[in-house]
């Protein structure tokens, strides 16, 4: 599996390999690798009728490995040839579902999802002859609990308000994780289950009220535009439309280099990429915005070469061939797992940096898929940048 990753990462198979020619070139690398690791141990110098058993012993264990791994290879390689020559764009497209599944009870939040919201999503009905206001709002991650904190290192949570002038109540929209980040970014690793288990869904959440003071002490609470009520009720169904079908978060952004003309291999869908979202559906639906401030969001880059598909849980976990990789995978992901005491969580650190920036690998979750990165500097970045409003 490791030849068949390097081989792709190093540019060694071709776009256009054929199934059969496949095997013949992981088969004829495999056994250079193999000649070559016989010349380290200098089996030159052994007699022939010593060196033969030996010879028989590593052959016969290259052809094993071989013969259990190369169909589901070939299987992989002819995916992920299907994807870039057939339908395959970058950045990969966000998949959307029919519908949002129920939540598996093994997930738990810390601090409840939208306690004070509509249970099923609803959104109040507006007059047509009203008029909203509409509030760019902006808070350090975690502000309730850490204050202004993580706003030092601009990490930020967004949200939008709204504030209606014929009933004068108002009301706060936010997207965000349902157990929170670090489940989102990163799975649990259960006993009972081979494959790592996900708590990655995220949802919209809309509220009545404005915290004031939460939203502008320690960030950006600002009015950017007005609405009628008609565009206020056709954005509402908007939001639950993209809301159901929407359904699970992911954290990272993936990029080729820092470059302002770098390729973009994954987008994130968190926060800030939803209050885009609602911010170019209104400008479709005829609003007019603008901001008085510099309009800045939060991302979280991981750099890479070209990633690798490698498959879903089925694919990866389901099949005794592709062992070591899914070992690997939860090895990985076993560095990130939660609950650590700290001095557990001081020796993962120093894994993490060995695997991600000396051994420069990383594996990655996207629509319920696995992908391999071959990471490169600076590896992993935050940024605060601006996204003008549309």
């Amino acid at each position: 599996m490791m030849e068949f990753l390097r081989l792709q990462q190093e540019n060694q198979i071709p776009a256009h390999i054929p199934a059969e020619d496949m095997r013949d070139l992981l088969v004829d690398n495999s056994k250079k690798i193999l000649r070559e690791q016989l010349w380290e141990f200098e089996l030159e110098d052994f007699k022939e009728k010593e060196a033969k058993p030996l010879l028989k012993l590593g052959f016969d264990m290259f052809h094993t490995e071989v013969v259990l791994g190369l169909n589901l290879l070939l299987f992989l390689h002819v995916g992920a040839q299907f994807r870039i020559n057939g339908q395959q764009k970058w950045p990969v497209p966000y998949r959307r579902f029919d519908r949002r599944p129920d939540v598996d009870s093994y997930c738990q939040a810390l601090y409840p999802f939208c306690p004070t919201g509509d249970p099923d999503g609803r959104i109040p009905y507006m007059r047509d002859s009203d008029t909203i206001s509409v509030y760019r709002l902006q808070t350090p991650v975690w502000e309730f609990k850490y204050g202004s904190l993580l706003g030092k290192f601009h990490i930020m949570h967004d949200a939008v308000g709204f504030s209606s002038a014929e009933t004068g109540a108002n009301y706060t929209m936010e997207w965000y994780e349902l157990f929170q980040l670090g489940n989102c970014t990163f799975p649990h690793l259960r006993q009972e289950v081979y494959a790592p288990f996900w708590c990655n869904q995220g949802a919209a959440c809309f509220f009545e009220g404005i915290d004031d003071l939460h939203w502008s002490q320690n960030g950006t609470l600002e009015k950017i535009g007005v609405l009628t009520g008609q565009q206020f009720n056709d954005m509402a169904r908007w939001v639950q439309e993209d809301n159901e079908t929407g359904i699970y978060y992911e954290t990272w952004t993936v990029r080729s280099d820092p470059s302002p003309n770098a390729t973009v291999w994954f987008e994130s869908y968190d926060c800030s990429q939803f209050v885009h979202r609602t911010y170019r559906k209104l400008t479709e639906l005829g609003a007019k915005l603008s901001s008085r401030s510099q309009t800045n969001y939060t991302k979280i880059y991981l750099y890479s070469g070209e990633p690798t598909y490698l498959g879903n849980d089925s694919a990866i976990f389901g099949q005794p061939a592709l062992k070591n990789l899914a070992l690997d995978i939860r090895k990985f992901y076993h560095t990130f797992r939660p609950h650590q005491t700290f001095a557990d969580a001081m020796i993962s650190l120093l894994e993490a940096f060995e695997t991600v920036m000396l051994e420069r690998s990383f594996y990655l979750y996207y629509n319920f898929e696995y992908w391999h990165l071959p990471m490169k500097p600076p590896y992993v970045r935050i940024t605060y940048e601006e996204v003008p409003l549309p």
